[in-house]
């Protein structure tokens, strides 16, 4: 018999949130992402804001999933991130870059 992930179960940790207490550690990595290119006006400047970071961190958990896959843990915890503004001038086009650093723990393996 296989098991199945959980699609429900709690991945990635943010912050102040901690995964469960039976992990082991692995190591610490950082995931970027970007949001979508939107018009670099001040027109709408704060509905384009929260769309961006709406995508971003989307994007962010998205690739989180998926590097805690391949890296062959179960849990993210991230504990920094920077999240800054980018403009392409020639294109006026703006979005949002951010960088997360994290550290990638594994589910304790039971020793009998």
């Amino acid at each position: 018999m296989t098991s199945t992930p959980d699609p429900t179960a709690t991945i990635i940790f943010w912050h102040r949130e901690l995964p469960p207490l039976d992990v082991e550690f692995v190591a610490e990595h950082t995931v970027e992402a970007n949001s979508s290119r939107v018009p670099g006006t001040l027109a709408h400047r704060d509905e384009l804001w929260h769309q961006c970071y709406s995508e971003l961190m989307a994007q962010t958990e998205s690739r989180l999933v998926e590097e805690v896959a391949r890296l062959g843990g179960h849990y993210a915890h991230v504990y920094d991130e920077g999240i800054s503004p980018k403009h392409d001038d020639a294109a006026n086009e703006a979005w949002l870059h951010g960088h997360f650093t994290y550290t990638l723990f594994r589910r304790a393996t039971a020793t009998s």
